[in-house]
């Protein structure tokens, strides 16, 4: 096992047999930074609720999840560092377009608007204020700027870096998926405003679903008793500690500001309440399930 790549959050692996472990730590970015503060079990939340989103959606795209049991990891990757926040997966040729489905007005989309009267290309009625709903789902794909930093584009702009037919079939799966998992959250009360998902080509060329998937850390989760328009809703996503950051007078260079313990205590408890009440399934038991 060789380690070959070390992310904002994640670790990756080289296994061999074209396959990969990817390892969700419990470290947190905010405004493309790494803050020095872990949140407990972070990553373990994101594994689970990404295994419960493939097998959700597996219907409308393959992705790339081979296991979740610690059975079937390399020896040397059996063990507390590695239980319950690690997938073994299959490589892909990543592509270099994060696509980006918003149902709902919020965050660098909100931003936008209030500068331009519509995001990423797509002109929207005017009015509208924030944390109000779309008239309908847009896709707004987006991609790393030099600085590590995302930077939204247009469709026009996506369908240059990947083409225009696989730039067409990479918005019908996201609005797809998008659409899938916000019927799933309003479900159990919660509204999905956005998700970004990553994709790549397998051996077959087939785009296939990879990465984490409609978790805290790439989408925004709002509880639809408590939603306000016109604020920043409660949520059960990163937005409680962009928050308490935007309080700090922060300049969104590093370092970040460490986070005082409720601040961790609260994100950590936002995060599993996520995993529980979407998948309807005890943090405890997946836990269990993957030691």
């Amino acid at each position: 096992m060789r380690g070959i790549f070390r992310g904002k959050v994640r670790e990756v692996y080289d296994v061999g047999n074209r396959r990969l472990l990817v390892v969700a730590t419990d470290r947190i970015s905010a405004y493309d930074v790494v803050l020095p503060t872990p949140i407990p079990d972070k990553g373990r939340v994101l594994t689970a609720l990404t295994a419960h989103w493939c097998a959700v959606t597996g219907d409308i795209v393959p992705n790339h999840l081979v296991s979740v049991r610690p059975d079937d990891f390399p020896e040397e990757a059996r063990g507390s560092d590695f239980n319950s926040r690690s997938m073994l997966v299959d490589r892909l040729q990543m592509l270099p377009v994060e696509c980006v489905v918003r149902g709902w007005l919020a965050g660098s989309g909100w931003r936008e608007y209030g500068r331009t009267g519509g995001i990423s290309g797509h002109r929207l009625p005017g009015g509208l204020r924030q944390a109000e709903r779309l008239p309908q789902p847009i896709y707004t794909p987006a991609t790393k700027s030099f600085d590590g930093h995302d930077e939204n584009i247009t469709r026009a702009q996506a369908a240059d870096l990947v083409g225009r037919e696989t730039a067409d079939e990479l918005e019908r799966i996201a609005l797809a998926v998008y659409a899938r998992a916000a019927e799933r959250c309003a479900a159990v009360g919660l509204i999905l405003a956005d998700t970004k998902l990553e994709l790549g080509r397998d051996d077959a060329g087939r785009l296939v679903l990879a990465d984490e998937v409609v978790t805290p850390d790439s989408s925004r989760f709002w509880p639809a008793d408590r939603h306000e328009v016109g604020t920043s809703p409660e949520s059960f996503d990163k937005q409680y500690v962009r928050d308490w950051l935007d309080e700090q007078a922060w300049d969104h260079a590093p370092p970040a500001p460490r986070l005082p313990y409720p601040v961790v205590a609260g994100t950590r408890a936002r995060y599993v309440q996520a995993y529980q009440q979407i998948t309807g399934r005890s943090f405890a038991d997946w836990l269990a399930e993957t030691t």
